[in-house]
């Protein structure tokens, strides 16, 4: 018998929370979800129901290893479902599926998201002064160095969780705000990108209990400040985009975006008002553009997509620290649909 974590999303609005339990478990030989049983738990203490019919199913949709607990130990990664089978009103995912399987086509989608967030120690991000700031943003960004860096260690003990987890962990950076980090993950399929950030997701919150550290997700948390946001850039592509070579393709898709802005929006995180100010790298909210290498962009072109011969992918700058991949990926994989006439 082994440990086995279930992990699910709680109904909190507008930004959804983690929740775990755990119990015992006879570990199936391919780690297949569909041999783990479901599970049961409290909703009215989750936002999920009312106390007098409390009962919400986890269903297990994604197994990986535990990388927090012993050999063989196991993290399962769940959709809420209603006691009479429906899939429950906070169950993005399965929404999602939806999505996919809407329309003639078979979806393809390939998804990496860029997950940046700040750790706070004390009410204040990691590194900071007891009072007022510390020096100016430059020289923390991929910086070295006691003076530029901190936080690198549970940043790279989440990076070697996440690679134990057998996640498609990519890489990590520190970024423009002292105290503040990023993560890369990458999947072949928009829900297992999803459940990949989700799973990175816990274990740094995991991690950061063992630290006394607060992972802190909001896409602007010091406010109306002169510093950078945290983002969860979106890079996606389909089959049409990895393999067409043609300019036309992406402009196509591109401006697409452009008659869907409000769409987006809403569903690219709490509180992105005050992150997507047209500053710090970022377009604002209520304005769409396009470019190559444009950090200041909606959508940036990345010049490897060029340098491939106009084959590759785009990166949505928009979705703020906080935003659900799921939601992400639906609104985008429903635009590139109707902009390119092909299944993402």
């Amino acid at each position: 018998m082994n440990f086995a974590e279930y992990i699910w999303l709680d109904g909190a609005n507008p930004t959804q929370k983690l929740r775990s339990k755990t119990r015992m478990v006879e570990q199936s030989a391919d780690n297949s979800p569909a041999d783990f049983p479901q599970w049961s738990f409290d909703g009215s203490s989750t936002n999920q129901a009312s106390g007098g019919d409390s009962d919400c199913l986890l269903k297990p949709v994604c197994v990986v290893n535990d990388p927090m607990r012993d050999q063989g130990d196991l993290l399962v990664l769940c959709e809420v479902y209603n006691p009479d089978g429906t899939a429950h009103s906070s169950n993005i995912r399965a929404k999602l599926s939806q999505v996919l399987t809407a329309g003639a086509s078979a979806c393809n989608a390939w998804f990496g998201f860029e997950q940046e967030y700040t750790l706070f120690k004390n009410n204040r991000p990691l590194g900071w002064p007891q009072h007022g700031y510390p020096g100016a943003q430059g020289p923390y960004y991929c910086g070295v160095g006691t003076e530029q860096i901190f936080g690198r260690d549970i940043a790279e003990d989440h990076a070697s969780a996440c690679v134990q987890a057998g996640l498609l962990y990519y890489g990590l950076n520190a970024e423009v705000m002292p105290g503040q980090w990023e993560f890369q993950v990458f999947a072949k399929g928009a829900k297992r990108a999803g459940d990949e950030i989700w799973v990175a997701r816990y274990l740094l919150e995991r991690i950061g209990e063992k630290y006394g550290y607060a992972i802190d997700w909001h896409p602007k948390p010091l406010g109306k400040t002169d510093w950078n946001g945290s983002g969860m850039h979106a890079n996606f592509s389909n089959e049409l985009m990895r393999t067409c070579g043609d300019k036309d393709v992406f402009t196509t898709i591109c401006e697409g975006f452009s008659g869907v802005v409000e769409r987006h929006i809403s569903v690219y995180g709490a509180d992105n008002d005050q992150r997507l100010t047209g500053q710090h790298e970022t377009q604002s909210i209520d304005q769409f553009s396009y470019g190559v290498s444009d950090r200041g962009a909606s959508i940036r072109i990345p010049v490897g997509t060029i340098d491939d011969g106009w084959k590759g992918r785009l990166e949505d700058r928009r979705p703020a620290s906080n935003a659900g991949p799921y939601k992400v990926a639906a609104a985008i994989i429903k635009t590139v649909k109707a902009a390119a006439g092909a299944a993402v």
